[in-house]
């Protein structure tokens, strides 16, 4: 959790820092940093036979406070816009809200996307590497949207795509509640 909320302030500080580059590779190596500690964290449980339901409720909120952060900084970041930033962080938690009243309900947990939390993160850490890397001159601003850049593409496209991941997970939880078989 404490590497989610370092990226997304991280993303956030571009806007008003002097080492905005240096900003953006940071939030890029934390949000990668974010996923390998989840990562290891549910191995080591797993692997040491301590998981429980205690320690999934230690996982599933420290996600939703990362995915909050990042999301939200992104949407402060230089070239985001604010609005998708927030727009971004409660759909994010609606997906994962549909995973779990899906195992709630019996069906087995719905992973897929096409715009689960990797491929959320992927999608930021690629266009913060970019923003953090490539000329200026290179990075794109719509005449029509003054200020918007990289960042509010990239939160666009993980709306539409984390839409689609709602109703597919939708569609698939409910299939498995209706067949009886999870």
């Amino acid at each position: 959790m404490c590497a989610g909320v370092a990226a997304g302030g991280a993303l956030a500080l571009t806007s008003w820092s002097s080492l905005w580059r240096l900003d953006f590779l940071a939030a890029a190596l934390l949000m990668q940093l974010r996923l390998v500690a989840n990562m290891l964290d549910g191995m080591v449980a797993i692997a040491t036979q301590k998981a429980s339901p205690v320690g999934e409720l230690y996982n599933e909120v420290p996600d939703r406070v990362s995915d909050a952060a990042i999301f939200i900084g992104a949407g402060y970041a230089t070239g985001g816009n604010p609005e998708l930033g927030y727009l971004a962080a409660c759909l994010a938690i609606f997906i994962a809200y549909i995973r779990a009243e899906g195992k709630v309900a019996g069906a087995h947990q719905e992973f897929c996307g096409p715009m689960a939390k990797p491929q959320r993160m992927f999608v930021l850490t690629v266009a913060s590497l970019y923003c953090g890397l490539a000329p200026q001159e290179w990075q794109p601003v719509p005449a029509t949207l003054p200020g918007w850049g990289v960042m509010a593409a990239s939160l666009i496209l993980i709306l539409v795509g984390g839409l689609w991941t709602v109703v597919r997970r939708l569609v698939r939880v409910a299939r498995a509640i209706r067949s009886g078989h999870p």
